[in-house]
């Protein structure tokens, strides 16, 4: 990972609280907590940052949750916000579980800053790391954000250039049906005055 942007999420860290409750998730945790097969298992949140929204909506309700995330002062913030979660210091990219670990994945404002390429291996490990039936939600950029049909470059976000990557949509639904992917969702939510896909997936009972 760009350690350019791990400095800038370390710098972010030091004004989360400022930030804290910007963004209400609560839409888009009922729209994917309804659709999962299970109502308690084991979470992963890749980008995981303070453990806010999605871990504690989780852990609140009885999960394990299990948050990934690649800058130190996010994962200080935490261990006072979430410390019922269990954190792995390290680049999305790099870490690894068996097989059939988790009951769901989640992967918000995350995945959309590292390379098309590294996501597309990333969306194999999660069908990897997924039970049978288990469910994945990620945030994707688009057109609506970046501007472009594909992109792969750097916009500005509170104060700071921040890489960005992207295919097409159409291209993105190709990769994730070729891995086996279930698309149960596909929404496009403006949400703290930013459009971004919303997509949720299921791995098959049989994958």
């Amino acid at each position: 990972m760009d350690i350019d942007l791990k400095a800038i999420y370390n710098e972010f860290a030091e004004t989360y609280d400022k930030n804290r409750g910007l963004f209400d998730m609560t839409q888009v945790f009922d729209s994917f907590y309804g659709l999962l097969h299970i109502k308690k298992g084991r979470l992963l949140d890749m980008g995981c940052g303070a453990g806010e929204p999605f871990p504690r909506f989780f852990i609140d309700r009885g999960w394990t949750v299990t948050g990934v995330d690649f800058s130190e002062q996010m994962l200080e913030l935490a261990a006072r916000y979430v410390p019922e979660m269990k954190t792995v210091f390290a680049d999305m990219r790099e870490v690894a579980f068996e097989p059939e670990r988790f009951e769901a994945i989640t992967a918000t404002y995350s995945l959309f800053h590292i390379p098309r390429d590294d996501q597309t291996l990333l969306f194999n490990r999660f069908y990897r790391w997924l039970c049978p039936e288990g469910m994945t939600l990620f945030t994707y950029a688009t057109r609506e954000y970046t501007g472009s049909d594909e992109f792969d470059g750097y916009k500005e976000f509170m104060g700071h250039e921040l890489y960005y990557s992207h295919k097409t949509p159409d291209e993105l639904r190709t990769d994730l049906q070729t891995i086996g992917f279930i698309v149960e969702s596909w929404d496009y939510r403006d949400i703290g005055g930013e459009i971004f896909l919303w997509v949720t997936v299921r791995k098959p009972a049989g994958g």
